[in-house]
């Protein structure tokens, strides 16, 4: 892992509930199409895995 990730939100949150609503705005996305990196660590992983159908992951 110790290294960084990529996320993009590729996909609306219109559609998705409340608490995946929140984990998108807690890994600092706001619009579609924006990217941020993150570290890579367990905490973000599961964070992801929560809405992996929201958004795509490019390890940097």
């Amino acid at each position: 892992m110790a290294g960084k990730l990529k996320i993009t939100l590729t996909k609306s949150t219109i559609g998705a509930s409340p608490r995946q609503k929140k984990v998108v705005e807690a890994l600092g996305l706001r619009k579609m199409h924006h990217s941020v990196e993150l570290e890579d660590t367990p905490a973000t992983r599961g964070a992801v895995r929560k809405v992996s159908h929201l958004v795509t992951v490019e390890e940097v």
